[in-house]
């Protein structure tokens, strides 16, 4: 297994800032590329920030703010480093302009993963002389507070390369969950996607606000799916008969839903509409304060459920 002590983060925008402040709690040192202004003040201020939030998880014992270094390009960046997560806007040309000139400095053993959330491995991949060494490894947002992290390999993957990635995040307080086909938005973002998808038919077609759409999720499903996955609940919501007893049972009052559920397009007027609902329900807070409601939020349910990052 490569040991992992140092890594590099490019691009460092909220998910390579919120990368940076991980890795950094975890012990590692830490090399940021970026070539927008002002990367370096924005990208510490964030660590100070999200040093608090990881400290009330446990996560920075092992850590320190003061190792990490910011450089002027990615190859840079990506010399010595063990592990590079990398984050540049989702756009293949820009992708495979990284992916060309980091190649040649980077380390044989080192393992590349990428956040992307809306590119397939595949599609990346083509940005590679030998791909070997990248995989997938998206996270939810902001990857210091939220456990999941999606990896992926396939046939032009190094055998080690994915199982060293899974360790490492690991043992940085990740859940990884492996994806084994290659498909638009991998696992969590599709269903993320499903369940927006009909939020937004519920607000378009007068069923409820914006904010009590919101609220039944945060109250109601949101909940339970915290604690355990949606197959899982409906299991034991049979008792003892199970998932067969429950499928038995509902199968007729789920496929009279699924037929009925709502197909919106995001359009620009779909997109004022929830906008302006948003607005309401929060009575125009600003962004700032609605992070931070939401981090705070997110601390105190992981101390709870401290037993989820270990896949249990």
């Amino acid at each position: 297994m490569v040991e992992i002590s140092h890594t590099a983060v490019l691009g460092a925008g909220t998910i390579g800032a919120s990368w940076t402040a991980l890795f950094l709690a975890s012990g590692r040192s830490v090399t940021v590329y970026d070539p927008a202004d002002g990367v370096e003040s924005g990208v510490r201020a964030y660590i100070d920030q999200a040093w608090k939030s990881m400290d009330e998880l446990g996560l920075t014992t092992r850590g320190s703010h003061d190792q990490v270094t910011f450089v002027r390009s990615a190859r840079e960046a990506v010399e010595g480093a063990d592990f590079v997560q990398e984050n540049v806007p989702e756009r293949l040309p820009i992708k495979h302009a990284i992916f060309a000139e980091i190649e040649p400095g980077i380390a044989p053993h080192a393992v590349i993963a990428s956040s992307a959330s809306g590119l397939t491995l595949g599609q990346m991949q083509a940005g590679w002389q030998n791909p070997g060494r990248f995989i997938l490894g998206h996270p939810f947002n902001p990857p210091h507070l939220i456990p999941l992290v999606e990896v992926m390999g396939n046939d032009l993957t190094d055998a080690d390369a994915v199982s060293t990635a899974e360790a490492f995040y690991k043992d940085i307080g990740k859940v990884t969950i492996r994806v084994n086909k290659e498909v638009p938005g991998h696992v969590a973002n599709r269903l993320q996607a499903a369940v927006w998808r009909e939020a937004i038919h519920l607000v378009q077609t007068g069923v409820a606000s914006v904010g009590d759409v919101d609220k039944a999720m945060s109250a109601g499903p949101g909940l339970r799916w915290a604690a355990m996955g949606p197959t899982t609940l409906f299991s034991l919501g049979a008792g003892s008969g199970g998932l067969p007893a429950f499928c038995d049972h509902f199968a007729d009052t789920f496929n009279g839903w699924w037929d009925d559920l709502g197909t919106p397009q995001l359009t620009p007027e779909v997109a004022e509409l929830l906008a302006q609902g948003l607005a309401a329900s929060h009575n125009d807070t600003s962004v700032e304060e609605l992070a931070a409601l939401r981090d705070a939020r997110i601390v105190k349910m992981q101390a709870a459920l401290t037993e989820v990052k270990e896949g249990k």
